[in-house]
């Protein structure tokens, strides 16, 4: 994914003393779609299937790596435009020429569902859906194969055809906008030679960051999903996330807690990453989570499948993938 991937958690250390949880999970009834808490009402919201966000998963790696100009990027780009009309959506196709960090010409394409477009209260839902070019973590005789990227971009997209899916069966009460970014992962590798360069990651967020899909577009906050199913996953709280979304991020990691989910969303402070919701946040204004697995035992922080070619569909965890989604589902169906 895109991150400091460089100086990320290197330089990055975990908090000394966990947060205080901010509410309790209560009991709830089976027949009501309400729980009452102590200070507030929590609408339950419909069933995540974890079981079809992993289907997702697994059509997005059958198309194989979706890396920029080639054959297998198109046709999952396609899919994943119809999969979005077909869950109801309002689907907008956002095509550019970008410039990846070595001069070549990206065609790149930005896929946006818009759900009630007519409610001015919003939350963008987003992942990028595009896989790396290299596997420049891996051995190095495999830094120049692209990766097939299940849980570094189809994780994150697969949970939100999920929601999509259950959008369309009950919508929330604000409209939702899901976002799949291009090109985050075309980034500097590991092993090129030149000069440095700003801003190589995340060009699609870039993109539409500078011209989104619908003018002047804003909304209460957004939620990124990146790495969200990897096994033993856990999501600390991220150092951008927090300067600048820590209202959104503990709301999320309160609904977590809620739902039993404290074992993968932890309440302690993990690595700052470079990421797409550095550019929503940068160029629309308005604060953006992000989501993502952070290994605090690990040398890269990151899980230790990315940007190698073990970062396949026999490493995604059914069980972290409901834990994300059904989190982000209480959050939104939870939005007034």
């Amino acid at each position: 994914m895109n991150f400091l991937r460089n100086t990320l958690v290197t330089t990055v250390l975990l908090a000394g003393t966990a947060l205080i949880s901010c509410g309790n999970s209560s009991k709830k009834d089976s027949g009501s779609s309400e729980e009452t808490t102590e200070n507030e009402t929590i609408i339950t919201a419909p069933a995540f299937s974890s079981d079809s966000a992993y289907q997702y998963i697994a059509d997005q790696v059958a198309f194989g790596p979706r890396v920029p100009n080639t054959p297998a990027h198109k046709a999952c780009g396609d899919y994943l435009a119809k999969q979005l009309e077909r869950f109801g959506a309002k689907v907008y196709n956002q095509s550019a020429d970008l410039i990846a960090y070595d001069g070549t010409i990206l065609k790149a394409r930005n896929i946006v569902g818009v759900y009630n477009p007519e409610n001015k209260k919003r939350v963008l839902l987003c992942a990028h859906w595009d896989s790396r070019p290299y596997a420049d973590q891996d051995k190095e005789e495999n830094h120049h194969r692209a990766i097939d990227g299940a849980n570094d971009g189809a994780s994150g997209v697969g949970v939100l055809l999920e929601i999509a899916r259950q959008i369309q069966m009950q919508a929330p009460a604000i409209g939702i906008d899901i976002a799949f970014f291009d090109a985050e992962d075309y980034g500097i590798p590991e092993f090129y030679e030149g000069s440095y360069k700003q801003d190589t990651w995340c060009l699609g967020s870039q993109y539409w960051g500078r011209i989104p899909h619908v003018t002047d577009y804003k909304a209460r906050f957004g939620i990124l999903l990146d790495m969200v199913g990897g096994k033993n996953a856990t999501f600390y709280y991220e150092g951008y996330s927090s300067r600048t979304a820590n209202r959104a991020m503990k709301k999320i990691w309160k609904m977590a807690e809620r739902l039993g989910f404290s074992n993968y969303f932890i309440k302690k402070d993990g690595g700052e990453v470079t990421d797409d919701h550095v550019y929503v946040n940068q160029l629309r204004q308005f604060p953006c989570v992000d989501i993502i697995h952070y290994d605090s035992e690990g040398n890269t922080g990151f899980n230790p499948t990315w940007h190698t070619l073990n970062d396949n569909l026999e490493h995604i965890d059914k069980s972290t993938l409901q834990a994300v989604g059904q989190t982000v589902m209480g959050v939104i169906y939870n939005e007034k």
